[in-house]
Formats: C-alpha cells, sequence, structure tokens
C-alpha cells in the first residue's frame, strides 16, 4: 500500500521500515503510528522476509509524539480533565506489545534524536544500532508527563535502576557512546557505517535459523519469568525448534563439516 509518513523496502530476506517524516523529525503522532502497524504487519505476512530494520530519514529517528499536531485539549466530561493516557491504550501500548511479540528478529538503527516514545521504540530493537550522533532521551519531564512507551519497564533492565533514574528524572541527552557504555545499544558506529551495519547484521539474522524466532521470545519472556518457569519455557522451544527443517539442516551440516543453509522453516 502506499505510505505518506513511512517508507519501506524488501531485499534478500530484510525488509526496511523507515520512519520519513523528517520535517517533524519523524515526531510519532497518531498517523504514523497506523502506518507503522501496517508496515510491520505487512512485513510479516511476507514469507520472504526473515529480518526487519527499523530507522529514520533525515536528522533524526523519531522525535516522540507529534504534540504539535494535537492542538488544544479536547473537553471532557471528566471533571478531572482529558486523559493524556488515552492514546496509549489504544494505540502506542498494543504497538509495542506486537513488536515485543513479534515472530522474527528486528534491528533499530537510530539516527540522531530517539526521544520520549521514539526513544521506547528504537530499544525495542532485538539489536541496537546507533550512529555517533545519535542520542536517547526521555523528555517526559520537560512537559510534565511521565516516560511511556513500556521505558519504565525497559530502562532498569537494560541499565539498571540508577541509570533510568538519572535519565527520566533529569531528563537529559544519553549520547550514543555513553548508552553503548551503558548497555544500551549494541554498537554505536560512525554516522555513514549505520545502514550498512544495520544490514550487515540484519543479512545475519535473516539467513538464520527459524529457531531464532524462538531465542527473541524466550529472552524476551524472560525479563518476566521465574526460573523453573523459564527452563520449562525453554524446553517447549527446544521441541519446536527441533523439529525444523532447519534443525534438520544444521545437524547435517555440522556432520558433513559445511555450512549450514537455512531457509526459515
Amino acid at each position: 500500500m502506499a505510505y505518506s509518513k513511512i517508507k519501506t523496502a524488501v531485499e534478500n530476506g530484510v525488509g526496511v521500515i523507515t520512519l520519513a517524516d523528517p520535517g517533524t523529525l519523524n515526531a510519532a503522532g497518531l498517523d504514523l503510528m497506523d502506518e507503522l502497524k501496517q508496515a510491520f504487519a505487512a512485513m510479516q505476512a511476507d514469507a520472504s522476509v526473515r529480518c526487519v530494520i527499523l530507522t529514520g530519514e533525515g536528522r533524526g529517528f523519531c522525535s516522540g509524539a507529534n504534540l504539535s499536531g494535537r492542538g488544544p485539549a479536547p473537553e471532557t466530561a471528566d471533571p478531572e480533565g482529558p486523559d493524556a493516557g488515552a492514546a496509549l491504550e489504544s494505540v502506542y501500548n498494543p504497538f509495542v506489545k506486537s513488536l515485543r511479540d513479534y515472530p522474527i528478529p528486528i534491528v533499530t538503527a537510530v539516527n540522531g534524536v530517539a526521544a520520549g516514545v521514539g526513544c521506547s521504540l528504537a530499544l525495542m530493537g532485538d539489536i541496537v544500532i546507533a550512529a555517533e550522533s545519535a542520542y536517547f532521551l526521555q523528555a517526559f519531564r520537560r512537559i510534565g508527563l511521565v516516560p511511556d512507551g513500556g521505558s519504565t519497564y525497559l530502562l532498569p533492565r537494560l541499565i539498571g535502576k540508577a541509570r533510568a533514574m538519572e535519565m527520566a528524572l533529569m531528563g537529559e541527552k544519553v549520547p550514543a557512546k555513553t548508552a553503548l557504555e551503558w548497555g544500551l545499544v549494541n554498537r554505536c558506529v560512525p554516522d555513514d557505517q549505520l545502514m550498512t551495519t544495520a544490514h550487515e547484521f540484519a543479512q545475519g539474522l535473516a539467513t538464520g535459523p527459524a529457531a531464532l524466532g524462538a531465542i527473541r521470545k524466550l529472552i524476551w519472556e524472560s525479563l518476566d519469568a521465574e526460573w523453573s518457569d523459564q527452563l520449562h519455557a525453554e524446553r517447549i522451544a527446544q521441541r519446536g525448534a527441533g523439529r525444523t527443517e532447519d534443525s534438520r539442516e544444521g545437524i547435517l551440516a555440522f556432520l558433513q563439516k559445511r555450512p549450514a543453509q537455512f531457509k526459515g522453516r
């Protein structure tokens, strides 16, 4: 389908979704989020796509929700005033949940600013590649709101309580190099190498076995799981992985001392 706020492409098993509203630094307004939802669903439905890259066009990855597009606060019958969390419940939260449950790996290639919910989107990648010019910002305190899009869940688990508190309470920029030192991202690369590096990772994932989907699921779920429950989840996932064509090919290739040729099934 035709999109106005994003661009998509598929090549060699890798789907690329690019936020393409550079005039707003790719602000995640409701219109962009609707297109993003449709694009990820289309990639999932395409059997040739075995990994997805999410990136931004222009000087930023995503500057957060599009505040300038909201207009004045709508009238409400609630005596306490309008509900700033309504769009989270109806749009943003279902979307980040869908990314967590996505059946194939996701690589995020972060250029420039990743602020507010844009920071959350960046951190939903299984592999996060940041350009040296990138920075991560929990800007919510500046407008009297709280972090959302899963940030209060992800940040303490990724970088610990102290640093998560600092990001959220102080609202200061975390440059890409610092993000790498903290463990917020996997790689920090020169700007002109961002997409090359992202594609290198994506190609490695796109030529991997079907089990990669189960691996990402296990690791995401481990963030909430008890030890014994996680052991059981691994057992169940191993049963499924062992019944795939890719598993049979991998074992045969190992015995024959040759590279495996995985097909993602």
